[in-house]
């Protein structure tokens, strides 16, 4: 079988989309299938064992853009051609018209919610739950139109949760069209052959510490501003954040307003290979967000034996059991994550919640996403 994989990131670039299709697609060569990539980017497009195609970014974005657009939409067409099946992993890549070949799109996300919210037309904190019912102005109602037209036109849409196979349904998709497959952990970092106390060591922490973990973008919905404003009620815990983006200048003033510098950390962005570390370091990882997929960091969290404190939005309470391998804290609700991380270190809860971290991981293995991407595929 011919298979088209277009998205809009590929390897190198930075993400989970660009990870999950270079792991992908040599299991799919594997058993026989014939492979070819659209992408945007500038990186090379030799040394695969299938051919790659990227549309470069140019200097002069407002002139190149059309071009741009044009020129995926081309090849999208001319690579269609040769497809049996043709797998899209984002919403909105340029296509003039959809060939009469068989489709399947991965949907990790209102792609119309993201949008809005990125270009301001929305509040950073806009409920991405209420937004698939609430009527918004003529831009935004546009995007969800598009989103919708998008998802239904597909033969099959993978998504890598039951909340979010919910949500698509909600955009007039049959409900048989919804494939769920969760997202896989990858082998054991090295990191887990560490102890807790050597983690800490080799990141310079104090050994008897309480310690929070949290990566991620920074923005209005991960909810790092919920976490600051409790700790300044919950003393002895410090916070440590990896990651960059535009809520930064405002968090940073929180931190100044409710006088917990000394227990609150930015570290930046960090390099992929080093997050197990600070997860095997942690005693806890906290992801207090309005909106989750399916988290792989949540994932990782528990294949490193650290539970997690968590929203219990989106898809995070099909990964946590509430009081058995984390805690699930109702979102937004200030009162309840004070009470959540005011408990958390109680004396023997740490360990009895680490001793259940691996508690269902079962269900995210690599061999079961990749048998059950090849089934929907092959149709």
């Amino acid at each position: 079988m011919n298979i088209l994989v277009a998205s809009g990131i590929f390897h190198p670039d930075p993400g989970g989309p660009a990870t999950y299709l270079y792991r992908l697609l040599p299991e799919l060569q594997q058993r026989g299938h014939s492979v070819r990539v659209l992408s945007y980017g500038n990186a090379p497009s030799s040394g695969y064992p299938y051919p790659v195609q990227r549309i470069p970014f140019g200097r002069l974005p407002l002139v190149g853009t059309p071009i741009r657009w044009l020129r995926y939409a081309l090849a999208y067409q001319r690579l269609a051609r040769w497809a049996d099946v043709i797998y899209l992993n984002t919403f909105g890549l340029p296509r003039l018209s959809e060939p009469p070949k068989r489709t399947v799109m991965k949907i990790v996300g209102d792609y119309a919610w993201e949008r809005s919210v990125t270009r301001g037309w929305l509040p950073p904190d806009e409920d991405v739950d209420a937004f698939q019912t609430r009527a918004y102005a003529p831009r935004v109602e546009a995007y969800k139109t598009l989103r919708s037209r998008d998802a239904v036109a597909m033969d099959r849409i993978i998504v890598p949760s039951a909340y979010l196979g919910r949500m698509v349904t909600g955009w007039g998709v049959a409900a048989d069209k919804v494939q769920v497959i969760y997202n896989a952990l990858e082998g054991s970092p090295a990191a887990l052959s560490a102890t807790k106390r050597e983690a800490r060591s080799a990141l310079g922490w104090s050994g008897d510490g309480h310690y929070l973990f949290t990566a991620a973008r920074l923005t209005a919905w991960k909810g790092i501003d919920h976490l600051i404003t409790a700790l300044s009620d919950v003393h002895k815990v410090i916070l440590v954040v990896a990651g960059e983006g535009p809520d930064m200048p405002r968090l940073r003033g929180l931190v100044h307003q409710w006088g917990v510098n000394t227990r609150i950390q930015f570290v930046g962005a960090l390099p992929r290979e080093k997050i197990p570390l600070y997860l095997r370091a942690a005693d806890y990882l906290a992801l207090y967000s309005g909106y989750e997929g399916l988290s792989h960091t949540i994932l990782e969290a528990l294949q490193m034996g650290t539970p997690v404190i968590a929203s219990d939005r989106g898809g995070n309470p099909e990964i946590i059991r509430d009081g058995v391998n984390g805690w699930l804290v109702p979102h937004p609700n200030g009162d309840a994550l004070r009470e959540t991380l005011g408990k958390a270190f109680h004396e023997g809860r740490i360990e009895r919640l680490a001793a259940r971290t691996q508690h269902g991981l079962e269900r995210f293995s690599w061999v079961k996403l990749v048998e059950e991407t090849v089934m929907v595929l092959e149709g």
